[in-house]
């Protein structure tokens, strides 16, 4: 418990847990959009924090950190991308992917069922990441769709993709932007703005009902974690005796001295008997 008081105490904006806190307050997730869309919101509205969309038993979910609605019902989802994941299987970053997945989720959950597609709202989808994903310098990179023929012609989808770069060096943001991204970079107080962020980064860590939910929260994930770990074992452990069964099988062993060698049930050694018979 000591070592996750620690972690509470050092936790910074880069925390998924204390962005979404922070985007929570709606004076600042209101002004980030309009410094960052330079338009003006009236108001927003939180549809929910750290949503879970699962449109289906098998598919992947996703946890969304922060959607919002803005008076003219546009959508917006944020995200804190710390790190820049690679699939190792496949040696590509995922983020790209990962911005597809994300649209196509939340374009779902926005749309009832039987609903006409033309009352899809306007979305953004907005990467904060605190890496330069395409290693251009730029302080945003923005994304609709164009036609490859003729790039003056856009798809009028309003779906936005925004990857923000906190380390970029040029571009055109406001001083209010800029000062968040000194902030998420160093934890450097410039500008009002930032100011508001960092107080309310400092009353969160007051907040005995923040830390217990912090603490509680990570002490379920550890669990989840020890629980794949133990999954892991047991299940390579299962194939470490399989493996043994098979070599045994093609010493002449039978089934049942197999069975008490490796502590496989013996229904188990059979089905792999007769696996290895029709090779």
């Amino acid at each position: 418990m000591q070592d996750l008081a620690t972690k509470f105490a050092n936790l910074t904006i880069q925390s998924d847990f204390i962005f979404k806190k922070v985007m929570s307050r709606k004076r600042i997730c209101k002004h980030l959009l309009e410094e960052l869309l330079q338009i003006e919101i009236a108001d927003i509205n939180y549809l929910e924090a750290e949503k879970t969309l699962e449109p289906e038993y098998t598919s992947r979910g996703i946890r969304l950190d922060i959607i919002v609605a803005d008076d003219k019902n546009t959508h917006y989802n944020l995200e804190m991308q710390v790190k820049n994941n690679k699939n190792p299987d496949t040696d590509t970053y995922v983020l790209p992917k990962r911005s597809r997945y994300y649209q196509a989720l939340l374009d779902i959950d926005l749309l009832q069922k039987g609903q006409p597609y033309d009352l899809l709202p306007p979305t953004f989808i907005i990467f904060i990441c605190v890496f330069d994903f395409f290693e251009k310098g730029n302080y945003v990179y923005t994304f609709k769709k164009r036609c490859l023929e003729n790039l003056e012609l856009e798809l009028p989808d309003e779906a936005t993709t925004m990857l923000l770069n906190t380390k970029g060096t040029h571009g055109n943001i406001s001083q209010d932007i800029k000062s968040f991204y000194d902030y998420v970079n160093n934890h450097i107080v410039t500008t009002d703005f930032t100011k508001q962020i960092d107080d309310e980064i400092s009353y969160l860590k007051l907040d005995t009902k923040v830390r217990r939910e912090f603490m509680l929260m990570e002490a379920r994930l550890l669990d989840e974690r020890r629980e794949g770990i133990a999954e892991g074992k047991e299940i390579g452990l299962v194939e470490e005796k399989l493996a043994t069964a098979k070599r045994l099988f093609s010493m002449g062993l039978s089934v049942q001295d197999i069975a008490k060698a490796t502590s496989l049930p013996i229904e188990q050694v059979e089905a792999l008997q007769a696996e290895q018979a029709c090779r």
